[in-house]
């Protein structure tokens, strides 16, 4: 039993596939070509604002973005410790602080009330209302007061963060918002797309995501013509109104061609696997929900899952080294998305956070497993899943 089974969704379209590459490599141009432009038209259609950028990954999106928002040291920008490293890693590699707020512990995405309180106590300089990170100028230097500048909220295992609330507090406080829709692409809440929502929405089409291809790439939606001129540059050097005409300091971040051509012919069965994504969910659920001592995933009405992931909660870290271990034995692959929040991770450690700052996040990272999640997955190959669990 595959993870994530890319060879039977290859299957389905590789004559397409083939046929994609194939006239690239006729017209040769194998950077920036044509089809970059028939992408980015067709996601941002489907997304639905009017600007896509199409970049070299997910993490160069969310570097994109920042960049276009100017974000630099000094900077406060809020975010989740409960992820992949490249959301926070971006923020340091600018010279920023990630200041990081706990979960919420049904939908493990950023919880609006610590995010209130995370804002606030860095406005008032104050660590009693919120754990806050060290911040220092140079090395040696005494820390100096961040300055808030936006929130980078990322939609964990495909689910929406709760933007409604966090779209509010940032008016409040007249922060920008960029999603970090990295596992949500083809999620939606109240029936607004994901990669729509805040300043600036990220993706990543790494091959494992819902719409990957085969490869890294990525790609930056919005609304804002400013930022969609910006980040055009920003992709390519900098360059104004050519590659050496530079009016701005930027990256080697595009999107290759052919990778481009995979995600045309991977797009037209989209819509269908988000829908086949949702009848294995339903499935997992409904097998899933009877077994006692473990949670299921908790989808807030309004609210569409890409369903990136299909992570369960063990009672506690024992039960779960119990259940993969069954798992394991029954050639059942897992995972565990992710086993160390990021204010516990060395990469960080010069923020000065400790155990016990985000008790949310530690707690779901000592619980918190993956089970095998595609849209092909065989309803046998779930009862068989379910079964070992029920054990």
């Amino acid at each position: 039993m595959q993870f994530i089974d890319l060879a039977v969704q290859q299957r389905r379209i590789k004559d397409e596939i083939d046929a994609n590459i194939a006239a690239i490599l006729e017209h040769g141009k194998y950077i920036m070509g044509p089809e970059i432009g028939i992408l980015e038209h067709r996601l941002a259609d489907y997304v639905g604002v009017k600007h896509a950028i199409g970049c070299a990954s997910g993490t160069d999106a969310l570097l994109m973005a920042l960049l276009a928002k100017q974000i630099g040291p000094g900077d406060a920008v809020f975010t989740s410790p409960f992820t992949f490293i490249a959301t926070a890693e971006v923020l340091s590699l600018l010279g920023a602080v990630p200041v990081f707020v706990d979960i919420d512990p049904q939908t493990f995405n950023i919880d609006p009330a610590n995010l209130q309180s995370a804002i606030q106590a860095i406005e008032n300089n104050d660590a009693s209302i919120h754990p806050v990170p060290a911040y220092k100028t140079h090395p040696g230097s005494l820390p100096t007061v961040l300055k808030p500048r936006g929130i980078l909220a990322v939609d964990l295992f495909g689910l929406p963060a709760d933007y409604g609330r966090i779209d509010t507090i940032a008016a409040e406080h007249g922060l920008f918002v960029i999603e970090d829709a990295a596992q949500s692409f083809g999620a939606a809440l109240n029936g607004k797309m994901a990669c729509s929502f805040g300043n600036i929405g990220c993706t990543s089409f790494f091959p494992a995501k819902p719409l990957g291809c085969y490869g890294d790439g990525g790609m930056c939606f919005t609304d804002d013509e400013r930022l969609a001129e910006i980040m055009g540059s920003l992709r390519v050097h900098g360059k104004g109104h050519h590659k050496y005409d530079n009016v701005r300091i930027g990256v080697n971040g595009r999107l290759d061609t052919i990778q481009a051509g995979i995600l045309l012919a991977k797009f037209n069965i989209f819509p269908e696997e988000i829908k086949l994504r949702q009848q294995v969910a339903q499935r997992y659920t409904a097998m899933l929900k009877p077994i006692p001592n473990i949670q299921i995933p908790a989808i807030p009405a309004g609210y569409r899952s890409a369903w990136a992931q299909y992570s369960i909660l063990a009672a506690d870290e024992n039960q779960r080294t119990e259940l993969q271990n069954q798992l394991k034995e029954a050639e059942i692959p897992t995972a565990i998305y992710y086993p160390k929040p990021l204010h516990l991770q060395s990469a960080f450690a010069d923020l000065s956070y400790r155990k016990g700052d985000f008790p949310i996040s530690e707690e779901i990272s000592d619980r918190i497993f993956s089970l095998p999640m595609h849209p092909y997955l065989a309803e046998e190959d779930q009862q068989k899943i379910a079964a070992v669990i029920d054990k």
